[in-house]
């Protein structure tokens, strides 16, 4: 499918707003609802993403799902970021968040907690690089939204390919990478890993966004300078510390 060229100006507007640089609030399971968000962008979050929210829920309609992917326009930019493992549910439940008005649709390939990994989605992705370029090629397809990805330094130890999967992802057409520097196996243990961070950017000529370990503006700035990042993105360190942004902005 040719890209449209509203698309490619929406791809172009949301890459301005990372490369200009900055820090971003991470979607986060039962922290990141509207409340939340909003708190985020007063305090200077250059933008915020949903919850992570099922695609086979969305597309289906139910109601709780669609509350999680409810925003305030005062959000803006706003990403709705979606899970799954199946490229065709992975398309209709973009169709579905493409629908409610979003600016982007972020795809999660980083979710390391057992009940998203045993449906094979998140972070359990990058097992299968195949199919992490079939989904993003399907949600791409499917809406005339820019498409973004989150994900992790790879599966575990052995496999630390996220620079492999970045490059793949630019190839099919996503607005950004962002990617933690720990393995599905640390899941929040040790530290997060900025060489791999650097080698993801380095890979890549897309706006690249680094997440781990990032609590304030010191640790934004040694992430910042360590990786070359063109921002990052603040999970952890903002619960309970929304004002961490206006901090990394001043």
């Amino acid at each position: 499918m040719t890209t449209s060229s509203d698309k490619l100006q929406r791809i172009e507007r949301l890459r301005a707003v990372v490369r200009a640089g900055g820090a971003a609030c991470a979607p986060m399971a039962g922290v990141t609802d509207r409340p939340f968000r909003r708190i985020c962008r007063r305090m200077g979050s250059i933008y915020v993403t949903t919850e992570f929210i099922s695609s086979v829920g969305l597309a289906r309609g139910r109601e709780k799902v669609r509350a999680m992917a409810a925003y305030d326009e005062e959000e803006r930019p706003l990403g709705i970021q979606l899970f799954g493992a199946d490229p065709k549910g992975m398309a209709a439940g973009a169709r579905a968040a493409a629908a409610m008005g979003p600016d982007f649709i972020d795809i999660n390939f980083g979710c390391p907690v057992k009940k998203v990994v045993r449906t094979n989605g998140g972070s359990s992705c990058m097992k299968d690089l195949g199919l992490m370029e079939t989904i993003i090629r399907a949600v791409d397809e499917a809406v005339d939204l820019p498409v973004t990805v989150k994900m992790r330094a790879g599966w575990d130890h052995d496999s630390r390919n996220a620079p492999e999967a970045a490059r793949m992802a630019e190839a099919a057409g996503v607005a950004w990478v962002a990617v933690h520097g720990r393995t599905r196996a640390q899941l929040y243990s040790g530290r997060a890993d900025l060489d791999i961070i650097r080698e993801v950017k380095e890979a890549v000529s897309i706006p690249v966004i680094g997440n781990g370990d990032v609590v304030d503006a010191a640790s934004y700035q040694r992430m910042v300078d360590a990786t070359g990042v063109d921002a990052v993105v603040i999970g952890r360190g903002a619960i309970g510390n929304p004002w961490i942004f206006d901090e990394i902005a001043a």
